[in-house]
């Protein structure tokens, strides 16, 4: 998905999806919307993963398709943001290709899953491989919300109503991919993250460990919402935006 039309580009690695396509409909609209500040001042490209990923396929493979597809397609170097699953490609990738990366966001994401977030996923993937896509989404849920509220009902309710009418046929792109994150953990490898980088998250974020991720990449800036979990972006999406952008200008405005 691509919206805006500035001369800056900004390529998001998204987070964790039921499969592998692009987006289409409600949920293209919605995806664009969420955007829409961004768009202002960059060009936007929201980036899933390919379909038909072979088991044993690693967040550092996936790095390398966006390597692939940014080197070839868009020359590089570009911002890059890494959005919950798509902050442990990010990592491989701004440490892979620094030539490729100008400014790193990794929000709402970290080194590797947490005790609590990789048993979920594991829960997930067995209630995907038996199909249960209703209660997959109500479980992410509850750990997204796990306080309640309007917006919990609102997301339950649309989730609900998307893993009902588009629920995937084949699961395996979704096993492939949490498995893999399962299997991450980019503590060691934080120090060689050398280009600018925000860490930007909720203080609760019930999927990673965000501050001590931040605490391991030389020089990176934290942001962190107090009262707030991995439902930062969505429940604080203008303060979020708004953050991530100061960041991106000010490192722009650095090196200009």
């Amino acid at each position: 998905m691509r919206i805006g039309n500035r001369p800056h580009i900004l390529v998001i690695f998204e987070g964790l999806s039921f499969e592998n396509k692009p987006p289409s409909g409600l949920t293209l609209r919605m995806s664009a919307s969420s955007y829409k500040r961004f768009a202002q001042d960059y060009t936007v490209y929201s980036v899933g993963r390919k379909p038909g990923l072979h088991p044993g396929y690693t967040t550092r493979d996936m790095s390398e398709d966006y390597a692939t597809t940014i080197r070839n397609e868009l020359g590089g170097p570009v911002d890059i943001m890494g959005i919950s699953t798509g902050g442990p490609i990010a990592q491989h990738f701004a440490a892979d290709h620094p030539d490729l990366v100008r400014r790193l966001v990794l929000a709402m994401t970290g080194y590797s899953l947490s005790e609590k977030g990789r048993k979920l996923q594991m829960h997930l993937g067995d209630l995907a491989r038996q199909g249960k896509w209703r209660t997959a989404s109500s479980a992410i849920m509850d750990a997204v919300y796990p306080k309640g509220g309007i917006k919990k009902r609102f997301f339950k309710l649309f989730i609900w109503f998307f893993a009902t009418f588009s629920a995937p046929t084949d699961p395996s792109d979704f096993l492939v991919t949490i498995e893999a994150e399962d299997k991450h953990n980019f503590k060691d490898r934080l120090a060689e993250i050398k280009v600018p980088t925000l860490v930007i998250g909720g203080e609760e974020d019930y999927f990673y460990p965000i501050r001590e991720t931040a605490e391991g990449i030389p020089n990176a800036e934290l942001i962190l919402y107090e009262g707030f979990g991995h439902n930062a972006m969505f429940d604080n999406s203008r303060q979020f935006q708004e953050d991530i952008l100061a960041f991106l200008k000010k490192s722009t405005s650095e090196n200009t």
